[in-house]
């Protein structure tokens, strides 16, 4: 008997095309013989939709379209059970479909950071990843911060700043803490939106401008001269994990910006006719590293992972100082 799973992606986050590409290509590798997948479409509306017009990346070409092929759905938890249920509309009436778990593979806001795990977890169906205490500690980058320092964790100082500062005190603040150059980011957005380096006190006002186009919550970091950015990935849970080798991401400028990972794989001035997401990314793995740093790398990405109490698979980013021979780490 099959595995009846939900695979759910999408929803309502700025991060809403960078999921999709993701769940697609999750959905193209899965074991078809040991699953019977049901893709679950979380539209901007926040309303759900499933169908097999969801699975081909050129329905996304036409959205309205691709929905009027497809089933409106919503979770109902009936007799221990957990179903996704067709809501009825005018001249359609669909299948309901018992799920044994759903599969979450989002970004952002409103799907990632708790808000989506919990709903899971009030209608019953148990779900792949992180519980919502902990997916809201992921994506909240200050709050763990905070607790992966208080872990023991070597982490960048930082400065939080709400909107509604005046950019006076904003940058006061920060130029009490550190010197330029700087990096600002949203605290609860990934895939490098929002994302911004600044040299000096007028590129940091726009830094700060956009940003605060993004969340209303940021953060300002001392940003690393001669970086190199080492991943790590970890599978488990918060007592028994396992780290996966090293990988050394290629960007194509100072920041491994949301072109390189999702729009061209860093093939700048090129058109594809599909993105790869972080499938296209340049990258090396091995990442060229001694073994002593590759073993510190994996060690510590399973204690951040197991401190932070995630579940299933989750990507560990290291940065690292290079000094004068750019194989040479510090």
């Amino acid at each position: 008997m099959k595995i009846e799973l939900a695979v759910l992606f999408g929803g309502r986050s700025v991060e809403h095309e960078v999921s999709v590409i993701s769940a697609l290509q999750a959905m193209e590798n899965l074991n078809r013989e040991k699953y019977s997948v049901h893709p679950v479409y979380i539209a901007k509306t926040g309303e759900m939709y499933t169908g097999s017009s969801l699975c081909s990346m050129s329905s996304y070409l036409n959205i309205s379209e691709m929905l009027q092929a497809c089933q409106q759905v919503t979770f109902v938890p009936k007799g221990g059970n957990v179903y996704l249920q067709p809501v009825l509309t005018a001249g359609r009436r669909g299948q309901s479909v018992r799920i044994d778990v759903a599969f979450p593979i989002t970004h952002g806001t409103n799907v990632e950071d708790g808000a989506l795990q919990g709903y899971l977890k009030t209608v019953g169906v148990p779900f792949v990843g992180p519980d919502v205490l902990a997916s809201a500690v992921g994506m909240d980058k200050y709050v763990m911060k905070t607790m992966l320092r208080d872990g023991g964790f070597p982490v960048l100082d930082c400065v939080r700043l709400i909107r509604g500062e005046t950019a006076e005190d904003m940058i006061r603040r920060i130029e009490e803490k550190m010197a330029y150059p700087v990096i600002v980011k949203p605290v609860n957005l990934g895939s490098s939106v929002g994302i911004s380096k600044a040299a000096d006190r007028e590129s940091l006002e726009v830094a700060l401008e956009t940003a605060f186009t993004y969340a209303d919550v940021i953060l300002a970091e001392p940003a690393i001269v001669n970086l190199r950015e080492i991943n790590c990935s970890v599978v488990g849970d918060a007592w028994d994990a396992d780290a996966s080798e090293c990988e050394e991401p290629f960007m194509e400028d100072e920041i491994l910006s949301y072109q390189d990972k999702y729009m061209d794989g860093g093939s700048k001035g090129t058109k594809q006719s599909g993105s790869k997401g972080m499938a296209g990314l340049k990258r090396k793995i091995p990442a060229d590293i001694s073994m002593e740093m590759r073993e510190k790398i994996r060690t510590m990405a399973v204690e951040a992972f197991c401190c932070l109490g995630f579940t299933g698979v989750s990507r560990i980013d290291f940065m690292l100082v290079c000094v004068k021979d750019t194989r040479n780490i510090n």
